[in-house]
């Protein structure tokens, strides 16, 4: 296996790694089929910051085993003994999601049903990869994967604009992937401020649902937020721009909310109108 030298570590995209943790440093290469081995090899020498981010390397690296028609033989078998004794230890450290005000960020996949019905059992290699993109991207930006569901995302952030930088990231790399017989895969991102309530290592109240309707209420490609995230990030935005939208009536909400589209270089720009009908 050559080795791969800085130049070339840092020519390859975050989709070339299994692996990358909150300060942004990226490992396990999968580019190629002699990398795959090596991750195989290495997979458990490698400390994971905690169980989401070794399932989702997990993920990734079987997926790109599977590309190279790599069979990892004994991989499995070792990941059993050592997902039990991790799952040991992480029953007794729960994920610690901050509390206070915070930004979320919320996702799906638009036309989910169709591309299920398209794909067949290939769906779920394609939900992986979404899932690995989504992940790093929050990850990379100091994020925390709250919940992944079906084709549905929540992740946290502390501060407004590392939940932009991730959206804008998000949406870029998926523009720019290619993806099996030609595949469209666009996801709908949905972000809002606020104080919910910490639950069960999960997320409840007001805020919660309100991060949800804006994210429905987008179209895939499409960044939304609302007027509590656009001031919240007022004065530390890194290229972004807010295009004002409206004001809307949130489905459950007692009150319009102020929606914005995320504009940045690379992003599309033209969309419908909203999946939702205007307050005014």
């Amino acid at each position: 296996m050559a080795r791969l030298d800085g130049a070339k570590r840092a020519e390859l995209p975050n989709s070339a790694f299994a692996y990358i943790d909150s300060g942004g440093r990226r490992r396990l290469p999968i580019h190629d089929a002699a990398h795959v081995r090596n991750a195989l090899a290495r997979f458990n020498q490698v400390k994971f910051e905690d169980d989401r981010a070794r399932e989702r390397a997990r993920t990734r690296l079987l997926s790109a085993a599977k590309k190279y028609g790599i069979v990892p033989v004994g991989f499995i078998t070792g990941q059993l003994q050592s997902e039990r004794e991790v799952g040991a230890q992480r029953a007794r450290e729960p994920v610690q999601l901050p509390a206070g005000f915070v930004t979320m960020l919320m996702t799906d996949i638009e036309a989910s049903t169709a591309l299920v019905h398209r794909l067949g059992d290939g769906y779920r290699e394609v939900i992986n990869d979404v899932w690995a993109l989504l992940s790093d991207a929050a990850v990379a930006t100091g994020g925390l994967v709250v919940e992944t569901r079906a084709d549905e995302f929540f992740g946290v952030f502390e501060r407004p604009e590392s939940a932009l930088d991730a959206a804008v990231s998000i949406q870029r790399e998926l523009r720019g992937r290619s993806w099996v017989d030609g595949l469209e895969v666009r996801v709908r991102v949905g972000i809002h401020s606020g104080t919910p309530t910490v639950h069960n290592a999960n997320y409840i109240g007001m805020s919660v649902h309100t991060a949800a309707r804006v994210c429905a209420a987008a179209h895939g490609g499409q960044v939304l937020v609302t007027g509590s995230t656009r001031e919240a990030a007022r004065g530390s935005l890194n290229g972004v721009r807010f295009r004002t939208i409206g004001e809307y009536q949130l489905r459950g909400l007692p009150d319009p909310v102020p929606l914005f589209q995320v504009t940045a270089k690379g992003l599309a720009v033209r969309f419908p109108p909203l999946r939702i009908s205007s307050a005014g």
